[in-house]
């Protein structure tokens, strides 16, 4: 296989444009799937995702319930084929995402729903992939190409997709109202680009304390669950440390018993009253390790810990923008330290055991990964 010389970072740094373009297009892009949920008079949203497809579903899911005033519940694929699956045909509408198209427990909730007698929609980046027989409405979500398994740009399109899908099926929202929260989204972008920049600082500052990480905690609340719960999976898959996140009150109940100074704890304030919290364990965390930061504006925070982004947006938003710091982390960590590759056993062995993807997927750094 030719080698790529794309990498994560690229995808990141390409994310701003792909969101701008999907917010201006955005009826046009929901449209499918609004049409479907406008059938009948749902009562509850269920989407089946995994891995980042999951956290990007929790990133939107706040958004998802204020604008359609209904519960949305995210469940995995494997929860959902085999236990979670008692559904009113009549009041959940169910959505399964995988960005690839490939993933064989997503394939198996598509057949699932089928079971039910519930329409099979899938939510993918790859009309072309298995969805495309699986699937009774396929929706591509916009990412377009990506091509790194993992995946940064597609996180962001993700959510952004989930919450213009809300906001196109919120047939009460008032114009002014719309084109307040649109600003927002494209604001957030500016945001990002901000986020990009601060990382690069903090990560000067303290490239020994990230390049030694030997394990990691990620803290959170509200939206940014999704944020943090991303920012675990993301450097645990590439730096290959352990990674744990947890809501900011949970991390306090126990979690944090554990802490030396060597544990390094990555928190996220959102902006709002809860966010507030998230600060207050940032400073009770400092009094045990140093190795820790905090993406924040509160004045309490030292400039040398903390990552300031001054295009604030509502909380609810927060997640497209904040989920970078932890994607720039895992790729500029893992690039330094060659830490991509498995290991041997891993790498010959696992995947003759079990499989996650079906024989359609194409590894496109498969060499990247491998000793």
């Amino acid at each position: 296989m030719e080698k790529l010389n794309v990498t994560m970072k690229d995808y990141i740094l390409e994310t701003p444009e792909t969101v701008l373009k999907n917010i201006e297009n955005s009826s046009a892009l929901t449209n499918d799937l609004v049409h479907e949920f406008l059938k009948k008079p749902y009562s509850r949203i269920i989407i089946v995702a995994s891995g980042s497809s999951c956290n990007a579903s929790h990133m939107a899911r706040l958004f998802m319930m204020k604008q359609l005033n209904m519960e949305v519940k995210i469940v995995t694929p494997f929860t959902f084929t085999n236990y979670e699956h008692n559904i009113n045909k009549d009041e959940d509408f169910v959505m399964c995402i995988s960005q690839s198209g490939c993933s064989t427990n997503t394939i198996k909730a598509l057949r699932k729903c089928r079971e039910l007698g519930i329409p099979a929609i899938g939510l993918t980046g790859n009309v072309n992939s298995d969805f495309k027989t699986e699937a009774d409405l396929v929706v591509d979500y916009g990412v377009g190409i990506e091509l790194v398994g993992y995946v940064t740009k597609g996180v962001v399109t993700l959510a952004l997709f989930l919450m213009l899908f809300a906001l196109e099926a919120n047939i009460d929202i008032k114009l002014k109202d719309r084109i307040m929260i649109e600003k927002d989204m494209k604001k957030a972008m500016t945001a990002h680009a901000e986020m990009v920049a601060a990382f690069d600082v903090l990560y000067n500052k303290h490239r020994k304390a990230f390049t030694s990480m030997t394990n990691l905690y990620t803290v959170g609340c509200g939206a940014n669950m999704g944020t943090v719960m991303e920012g675990a999976l993301k450097v645990g898959e590439t730096v290959h440390v352990p990674s744990c996140c947890y809501e900011v009150d949970e991390y306090i109940h126990g979690p944090n018993l554990q802490l030396t100074p060597n544990y390094t704890v990555i928190f996220v304030d959102g902006g709002d009253e809860a966010g507030k919290r998230a600060v207050q364990a940032y400073h009770a965390t400092r009094t045990v390790t140093d190795r820790c930061f905090i993406i924040t504006n509160d004045p309490t925070v030292d400039e040398d810990h903390a990552i300031r982004i001054p295009s604030c947006v509502d909380e609810l938003l927060t997640p497209l923008h904040h989920v970078v710091f932890f994607q720039l982390l895992a790729h500029t960590v893992s690039t330094e330290l060659r830490t991509m590759p498995r290991h041997p056993l891993f790498a010959e062995y696992f995947h003759t055991k079990i499989d996650n993807k079906s024989e359609n997927y194409v590894d496109h750094h498969k060499e990247l990964f491998e000793h």
